[in-house]
């Protein structure tokens, strides 16, 4: 008869795809994060310089910010930035998505992570009963796809609206023109576009886990 640690180790072995999932979906969750806090989601480029003193201003899905040398002194740049209100009926419906859409992506990679962690504990503590490792992996791979997804969506919407150089109505205090001469696509947008790939393909790389079906014929054997 083959012991439980043989087995045990025929499982480890099997699993190294969702220890690369693992792998994945982390760094794909820290990307994640991060586009969320970077304010250069659009790049916008402005002909008036006088307050906006660099002509670019950033426009993130939090706040909008610009260097501007107004009411300093000669050669002292400041920056400037106003944070968007929950209340701002002008703010765009792609931004107003990415500040939803994101929070989901956050908390559903969270809990692929989660799911993952359990699985390959399992995996590895030479637990070899399949309903604390294969379901988990299964779950894993639908909450990473999940949010890869949802990080998919306001990337994408975002972009179009910056290849289509769309307008965005702000109010004087922003001192912000409602359109720009030009925008392009700030560091945001590649960073989540790198965090939609490893975020599918841990999803992908969990959902194809199979439980080994060779425990009973080793025990037997």
């Amino acid at each position: 008869m083959i012991q439980t640690g043989k087995t045990g180790q025929f499982i480890n072995n099997t699993s190294h795809l969702q220890l690369a999932a693992f792998v994945l979906g982390t760094i794909g969750w820290i990307l994640c994060t991060v586009s969320m806090g970077i304010v250069e989601w659009r790049v916008w480029h402005v002909d008036n310089t006088t307050i906006i003193s660099s002509g670019i201003a950033w426009v993130g899905i939090w706040k909008v910010c610009f260097i501007s040398y107004l009411h300093v002194s000669p050669g002292y740049r400041e920056q400037f930035c106003h944070k968007f209100s929950g209340y701002d009926s002008f703010i765009p419906h792609e931004i107003y998505a990415a500040q939803g859409l994101l929070l989901i992506a956050m908390f559903m990679g969270l809990l692929g992570l989660a799911a993952t962690i359990f699985a390959l504990r399992n995996v590895y503590m030479g637990i070899t009963h399949k309903t604390l490792i294969a379901p988990f992996f299964l779950v894993g791979g639908v909450f990473y796809i999940f949010a890869g997804l949802c990080v998919l969506i306001p990337v994408s919407w975002n972009f179009y609206s910056v290849t289509h150089n769309q307008s965005i109505a702000f109010p004087p205090s922003y001192y912000m023109p409602s359109s720009p001469a030009a925008q392009e696509a700030g560091a945001a947008i590649p960073v989540g576009i790198v965090a939609v790939i490893l975020l599918l393909l841990s999803g992908t790389f969990s959902l194809s886990y199979r439980f080994p079906m060779t425990t009973n014929t080793l025990m037997k054997s």
